[in-house]
């Protein structure tokens, strides 16, 4: 073969595999163009999606941000309320905790008034006399207590209960014996304790022989009387520690009231001062009733004798009313007669003298009867 056939052939192939490259190169492009222009097309559509996502995006954190900023001022106002409130609430409590300061304050100058009071023994006698003033005045009526009521014996009482027979009038005499309670709770060891304790007791003892000597009277006071203590904290220990001391009261009937005790002994007065009132009133609507009794029995005889004088009174009415219809039938027949003039005069004199004697001799039976 020729080698420029061949050279010509190869020329040709080349040219013709050129061509063909050629034409796969624009297919490849237009292939490329299109499928440039669809994903454009696709990113013009993402891009359209991606706006419109932002936009709704924007508009929903502009809502939930204009809710969380309502929420967020509506808890602030609402907290400055409540810290307001609050901040009042505590001055309040500041003014009353200042108030309560100074009634303490007060209370402690009273406390002090009151130990002055009750290291002075005369000042103390006087304050248990108060004391007892003031709850006896409390729970009794005016006329069942007097205060300071001078005795027989020229013995004053600081109160006299008026209770009714067979009970009669109970003195009552208000006690302290502070110094020597203070010093057995103020002792510090056996000795001490024991010491105090004894003269607690023979003050105690003391006061209740004073009192069963001064203001127990045969047939003025009653049997008993009683000794005011106007500290619980000395009646309790005495009960508690010194029950020799209240075996002795009792003998000597003297009986220790703290002011507890004595409202309770109060109360039951007074319904002893009720019931002696009621059985009193009682006794008077008997005695009432007794004499409307004795009243009705005499109206009973009155109304009895009436009756009799209206039987009386009656029976005379009917006689009366029997002789006057016997008089009008004689005077019937008088005019009979003057009309007629058949009759004589004997026949008309029988009848009309027994008529007229039966008219006098009505007084008669009246008066017999009377």
């Amino acid at each position: 073969m020729d080698i420029s056939l061949i050279l010509a052939i190869v020329a040709a192939a080349g040219v013709l595999i050129a061509v063909a490259l050629i034409v796969r190169s624009d297919r490849t492009r237009a292939d490329a163009a299109a499928q440039t222009t669809a994903q454009m097309n696709q990113f013009a559509d993402i891009a359209n999606r991606l706006s419109h996502a932002q936009t709704e995006l924007g508009a929903r954190v502009d809502e939930r941000l204009d809710s969380l900023a309502k929420r967020l001022g509506d808890g602030l106002t609402q907290q400055t309320e409540t810290t307001g409130k609050t901040l009042k609430e505590l001055h309040e409590r500041l003014a009353v905790i200042d108030s309560a300061q100074k009634e303490i304050t007060d209370l402690s100058k009273e406390v002090v008034g009151l130990q002055d009071i009750l290291s002075n023994k005369q000042a103390r006698g006087a304050f248990g006399e108060y004391r007892l003033i003031d709850i006896i005045e409390d729970a009794l009526p005016p006329s069942a207590y007097a205060f300071q009521v001078q005795l027989s014996n020229g013995r004053r009482a600081d109160c006299v209960l008026n209770l009714p027979k067979p009970h009669g009038p109970i003195a009552i005499d208000s006690k302290f014996p502070l110094e020597s309670y203070r010093a057995l709770h103020a002792a510090t060891d056996e000795a001490a304790r024991t010491a105090a304790a004894r003269a607690f007791s023979a003050d105690v003892r003391k006061h209740v022989k004073d009192i069963a000597e001064r203001y127990i009277v045969p047939g003025e006071t009653a049997e008993q009387a009683l000794m005011f203590l106007p500290s619980e904290a000395v009646y309790a220990e005495l009960h508690a520690n010194f029950p020799d001391v209240i075996t002795e009261c009792h003998r000597r009937r003297v009986y220790t009231v703290s002011p507890n005790t004595l409202w309770a002994l109060l109360g039951t007065i007074r319904a002893v001062l009720k019931d002696a009132r009621l059985q009193e009133s009682a006794q008077l609507i008997q005695n009432q009733v007794r004499l409307l009794h004795t009243d009705v029995e005499r109206l009973d005889q009155r109304t009895e004798k009436l009756q009799s004088q209206f039987a009386t009174v009656t029976k005379t009415i009917g006689d009366i009313r029997t002789s006057a219809g016997k008089i009008a039938r004689h005077s019937e027949k008088i005019e009979e007669i003057q009309l007629g003039g058949t009759q004589g005069p004997d026949a008309v004199d029988g009848p009309l003298d027994q008529s007229m004697a039966e008219i006098h001799e009505l007084p008669l039976r009246r008066d017999g009867s009377d």
